[in-house]
């Protein structure tokens, strides 16, 4: 099996379209075509259904991706870390972050990152926690800055970040924000509520918080952005149950604590991939952090 062979057949599984992927590897058409054949002969089995509009993975296919992905990801590492051992750091930085992630000032830390080493290209992609893991563990990313959603495994490791409680946001004129004082789960049963999509690390949090204490809870508005999330509390269309820090990004909103549940700590974490599969930016990426690069305090973000 040829690594070409691996790295044309994710290029086609990614674009679902021979000729964009072929444009984007600049090789001929057929010459992908017959790449493609050639694995499939040699496992044996079919790996895209092909229409006239497209081309899907098989069973097979699917299975062959997520081995592919991490074995070019293993290339690649081992490629930038003879690189490293001759004095120079170079290859791509391919991170992944949530928004407004605490503990971590994202821009400021890639800018310092690109003035040490100039030569490597960094790529960033925004989404939730959920996705992010498997993209780490799946060897798509180099690391990410994320909510921690599970433990350790063989594929994915993480380094603490931060942690901090969760708090209510509500309009100034909510019938909330006449008392207060600190609330339970047990006083937002019945509240409307603005959340993020499922996979973000916020979301999970207070999943899980109401899980635990038996409540149930309507979200009626989900966003995929924290300022749209803060303009729908701002409009007194519902609560919002999210990372303290995120109190400093609206001051017209009212912040009151959330008490009684032991879920709610919001941790954050960097996703890295076995310390052998490490790539030697990611490591230096981290390292930075670790060494005083730039970071958000423990009680409040970067406004980003």
């Amino acid at each position: 099996m040829e690594l070409r062979h691996l790295q044309h057949f994710v290029a086609v599984a990614e674009d679902q379209h021979f000729t964009r992927a072929a444009e984007r590897l600049m090789v001929s058409q057929s010459g992908l075509s017959a790449s493609i054949r050639a694995l499939e002969r040699e496992l044996r089995a079919p790996l895209f259904v092909r229409t006239t509009r497209r081309v899907t993975l098989t069973e097979a296919g699917r299975a062959l991706l997520a081995e592919a992905e991490r074995i070019l990801a293993q290339v690649r590492a081992a490629h930038e870390a003879v690189a490293a051992v001759q004095g120079v750091l170079r290859g791509t930085l391919a991170l992944g972050t949530e928004q407004c992630i605490a503990g971590v000032h994202v821009a400021g830390l890639l800018a310092a990152f690109r003035r040490r080493h100039p030569d490597v290209e960094i790529r960033l992609r925004q989404a939730g926690s959920g996705a992010l893991a498997e993209e780490v563990a799946a060897g798509r990313l180099d690391l990410a800055f994320a909510y921690r959603t599970q433990d350790d495994t063989d594929q994915l490791r993480s380094v603490p970040l931060t942690s901090e409680p969760m708090t209510v946001l509500c309009h100034p004129h909510h019938r909330l924000a006449r008392g207060g004082a600190a609330l339970t789960a047990d006083d937002l049963g019945g509240e409307v509520f603005v959340d993020f999509h499922p996979d973000w690390g916020p979301r999970r949090t207070t999943d899980a918080a109401f899980t635990a204490a038996g409540v149930g809870r309507t979200v009626a508005l989900e966003v995929n952005d924290v300022h749209s999330l803060l303009d729908l509390v701002d409009e007194n269309l519902g609560i919002a149950v999210v990372p303290r820090h995120f109190r400093h990004k609206r001051t017209s909103l009212l912040a009151l604590p959330l008490k009684g549940t032991g879920e709610a700590e919001y941790e954050t974490v960097a996703l890295l991939p076995p310390e052998t599969a490490t790539s030697p930016a990611a490591r230096a990426l981290v390292a930075l952090l670790e060494t005083g690069g730039p970071a958000t305090p423990h009680d409040g973000a970067h406004p980003s």
